[in-house]
């Protein structure tokens, strides 16, 4: 099973892209399915199909869907509705349907639901390659980066002294007063409560791990041979890298390859040659492929196939086309040293101008820019302070010291 995510700069042809690698892989044999979730993407015209929430069949082996996020929550959230009613059996909940989508503004809200139906539709194996049209990078990111955002709240609601446990648990003082009625709803819930958030973690740590293995899912990226789309891959790969997503290839779309015969072709030709070139350089080892400039976009499944035929030039497009990660990729690894210990983990595509670091209770805070990732760190590390830090070689070593106040003498 293989799940190719597309995504890049909007405008970039990433839509186009996306389809025309699931056409490419029905018509060399996967049983294949094109997912859009970005609503704005058109991927029903690109496939010049009416497109919804249900999976229909284009051809032998391809299906496609529009992902309706409204539409899946209202199919949800009876199983939600019934949850809440166990732990408040007398709240008469009953709300509005449209109050009920208004939960769809809460943070994170949208990109957990979104997981939801890409987890669903991979764990059918029903299919051989689901290819995701992701959308533009920086929704992308913050959709692959959720597992660990979703994780991260869990284990701050959590047991054993998550915010959950300090209103539920009893004798515990409230940070507000509140009627004993309230207080015994409170308790009423606590079961509800930590199953609700238990399932949810295990909902980040099964995404997680799919996001994570690069033998089910790869990223694609898609830009055009512009300066500009150059250094907004390269903050992507930075935080994709960070999140331990692994990247297969760059796919470089509108390239003027040949030199014709006026002026005017042959100097956007050379100037893609030297973006081309650039690009390259910046994500070594990972291969570039190039589609080539149309005078219209491929549009239904004959045209598409052609498109990614000559874009993967001979490729599988369902096979992972390259890597940029070690054994470890993102996963940290400690060791022991002569001071104390030594936490590092793979950080390509990034410079160490980019990185900062905090530490925040039992997690250590990493940031590339504007990306953030939180690394829950392992007991033994916890009662450590953090002693420096330095990237070398696209590996981020931390090191810690042991802080005496919290170890026992031997």
């Amino acid at each position: 099973m293989r799940c190719v995510l597309l995504t890049g700069k909007g405008g970039g042809g990433t839509t186009t892209v996306a389809a025309a690698t699931a056409t490419l892989a029905a018509q060399r044999g996967y049983r294949t399915l094109v997912v859009s979730v970005d609503p704005a993407a058109g991927l029903a015209g690109v496939l010049d199909h009416p497109l919804g929430p249900a999976e229909v069949e284009l051809e032998s082996g391809l299906f496609a869907l529009q992902t309706d996020l409204r539409h899946a929550f209202a199919e949800r959230w009876p199983r939600v509705r019934a949850l809440i009613a166990a732990g408040l059996p007398d709240s008469g909940l009953d709300l509005d349907p449209l109050e009920v989508e208004e939960l769809l503004r809460l943070p994170g809200a949208l990109e957990a639901l979104t997981l939801l139906e890409l987890r669903d539709r991979i764990r059918a194996d029903r299919y051989d390659v689901v290819v995701v049209d992701a959308g533009p990078a920086s929704a992308a990111l913050r959709l692959l980066a959720s597992p660990e955002t979703l994780a991260w709240g869990c284990r701050r609601l959590g047991p054993p002294d998550g915010a959950l446990a300090r209103w539920m648990r009893p004798g515990l003082p409230l940070p507000v007063p509140l009627s004993g009625r309230f207080v015994g709803r409170l308790a009423a819930m606590a079961g509800p409560a930590y199953e609700a958030v238990s399932g949810l973690a295990a909902l980040a740590h099964e995404m997680r791990a799919l996001l994570a293995d690069p033998a089910v899912t790869s990223v694609r990226l898609v830009l055009t041979p512009e300066t500009s789309a150059l250094a907004q891959t390269r903050r992507t790969l930075g935080g994709l890298s960070l999140h331990g997503i692994g990247v297969d290839a760059v796919i470089v779309n509108r390239v003027i390859g040949q030199d014709g015969g006026d002026a005017w072709r042959a100097g956007w030709a050379a100037a893609h040659r030297d973006q081309l070139a650039e690009i390259a350089e910046l994500v070594a080892p990972l291969p570039v492929l190039a589609a080539a400039y149309r005078a219209g976009e491929p549009l239904g499944l004959e045209e598409l196939a052609a498109f990614g035929a000559a874009a993967y030039d001979g490729r599988d497009p369902a096979a992972v086309l390259g890597t940029h990660r070690g054994e470890d990729g993102a996963t940290p690894r400690v060791e022991r040293t002569e001071s104390g210990y030594e936490m590092s983990f793979e950080l390509p595509f990034v410079h160490r101008s980019e990185v900062d670091l905090a530490r925040v209770g039992d997690d250590l805070v990493v940031s590339v820019g504007s990306d953030r990732r939180h690394v829950s760190l392992p007991a033994a590390l916890r009662r450590c302070d953090v002693l420096g830090a330095h990237l070398a070689e696209d590996r981020l070593t931390v090191s810690f010291v042991p802080d005496p106040a919290q170890w026992v003498r031997a």
